[in-house]
């Protein structure tokens, strides 16, 4: 069983999303447990082993910090490995190992947390990229939990700072770097979780919208003052799971430690089964709006992109707006934000490449292959008339699942299209994503010919964000509303 399958299992039998930390702290150890043995060793021990026989059936994960046994030297070492041979077999252990460095010298970190101490997960600094963390991902049954936006006071020295891709330097800022760490790091391997402080409830809520099923390990509840209720809130998944509330000094110094897990665990579950809260977390979350998404469609109305007025279309009829995402590539900072929200939806999805569209989702497409180092083919209009004679230009093997890049969706013909073409071939064609579902019928038609459509945003969320940035009037959306018959 791997580390999520044996969470999850833990989680539905406790009913627990508690974390509980064992961090044998000889100055914050009771008193009680002073002198029950012959050493101290002896009395941590039985501290550690009093807090597992008492909160098993209360919790879904234990969390030694390696640190306060490395610490203790030699013994301090023992100490761990009596303590790993105290948790039940069937509740997982996450090493606290913050473990980050090149390749080589990760081999044999990962070497040491998983074949030595013989633990489901461990915690990582991405700070050295990718590299560093393939060989703790090359073990494919354990957990990786990744340092994203941490509890401690100084947590936003670093990671707040705004960043642009690092190809557009010269540009203006586009994000926070531990947005980027929670996009980036969550596409490296599906056992990637991430670690997201309760002491910035808005940064977890963040978090969530850039990483949306991923598990997040959060500490900060209890000694460091995180708030519960906003924390779980901000953090569950639509599941209503996919968090770890971390306590250690909370459990671990209380006069009962199962008093104490049975008091966190439950308040836990009510902001769980909240029904107000349930409203929240029932929306897609596809469907919400990610804190940038404002600037993104601003930009893209300043480019002209997103144009309001009245325009014919190739039908003839008369339309109030004219969408041309084809002007994407006349902006490389606007063509990196867009592709950035493909990649988002597409790490969620099961594929092998990715093809795009001709002609205006192809460079989109290419911008969506670098942000999240995904191959891509593309089907020409019409095959070559020379040389190899294509129909499809890339490298692919047929049977591959292919997810479909297209800018836009208004019927879904070219969708459609494309699908039917590389199906011809014996691919696999079951998904397709958009930046902007125009929510005139598109959905519907290609759900007919089995296409399930992944769109970034819904045009009526794009003009909500147009008239909160002052680029679109209300009487102007009002009139595009009535024409797509969502007013």
């Amino acid at each position: 069983m791997n580390f999520f399958d044996k969470l999850e299992s833990a989680v539905a039998q406790n009913q627990s999303l508690v974390c509980v930390g064992l961090d044998p702290i000889p100055a914050q150890m009771p008193e009680r447990y002073r002198g029950r043995g012959n050493s101290l060793m002896d009395d941590l021990l039985a501290w550690n082993r009093t807090i597992i026989e008492e909160t098993a059936d209360l919790v879904c994960v234990y969390k030694p910090n390696i640190a306060f046994y490395e610490a203790l030297g030699l013994p301090g070492l023992n100490l761990l490995r009596q303590t790993l041979d105290l948790i039940p077999a069937h509740i997982p252990v996450l090493l606290d190992a913050k473990r980050g460095d090149i390749d080589s010298t990760a081999a044999a970190y990962a070497a040491a947390c998983f074949d030595q101490w013989g633990v489901d997960a461990v915690t990582l600094s991405p700070y050295l990229g990718r590299d560093s963390v393939e060989p703790f991902a090359a073990y494919a049954d354990k957990g990786l939990f990744v340092l994203c936006h941490t509890s401690n006071p100084g947590a936003g020295e670093f990671q707040d700072l705004e960043i642009s891709d690092w190809r557009q330097l010269d540009r203006e800022p586009n994000q926070p770097l531990y947005i980027r760490v929670a996009q980036t790091a969550t596409r490296w391997s599906d056992n990637v979780g991430l670690v997201v402080g309760a002491t910035f409830p808005e940064a977890i809520a963040d978090v969530r919208r850039a990483a949306p099923n991923a598990w997040f390990l959060i500490p900060g509840i209890g000694a460091q003052g995180g708030d519960l209720e906003s924390t779980v809130a901000a953090g569950l998944r639509v599941d209503t799971s996919g968090i770890l509330i971390n306590a250690s000094r909370s459990v671990g110094r209380a006069d009962n430690h199962r008093d104490a897990a049975r008091a966190l665990r439950d308040a836990i579950n009510q902001v769980r089964t909240d029904s107000q809260f349930q409203s929240v977390v029932a929306t897609p979350p596809e469907q919400t709006a990610a804190p940038h998404a404002q600037t993104l469609f601003a930009g893209l109305a300043d480019l002209g992109a997103i144009k309001f007025g009245n325009f014919t279309l190739a039908s003839g009829q008369q339309a109030p707006f004219y969408i041309d995402l084809r002007l994407l590539v006349s902006n490389p900072r606007l063509l990196a934000d867009a592709a950035q929200e493909y990649a988002a939806i597409l790490q969620n999805l099961a594929y092998d490449r990715i093809a795009g569209v001709p002609y205006a989702a192809l460079p989109i497409g290419t911008a969506v292959g670098l942000a999240a180092d995904a191959p891509m083919i593309y089907p020409r209009k019409e095959a070559k008339a020379y040389g190899l004679g294509k129909d499809v230009e890339g490298a692919w093997t047929a049977g591959e699942r292919i997810v479909i890049i297209e800018d836009l969706i208004t019927s879904g013909g070219s969708i459609i299209k494309t699908a039917e073409r590389l199906r011809a071939l014996g691919l696999v064609v079951e998904d397709a994503i958009v930046l902007i579902d125009r929510e005139q019928g598109g959905v519907e038609n290609l759900a007919e010919a089995g296409i399930r459509v992944h769109g970034a945003y819904q045009l009526t969320q794009v003009l909500d964000l147009l008239v909160a940035a002052g680029k679109l009037t209300e009487e102007k959306r009002t009139e595009v509303l009535a024409f797509i018959g969502k007013q």
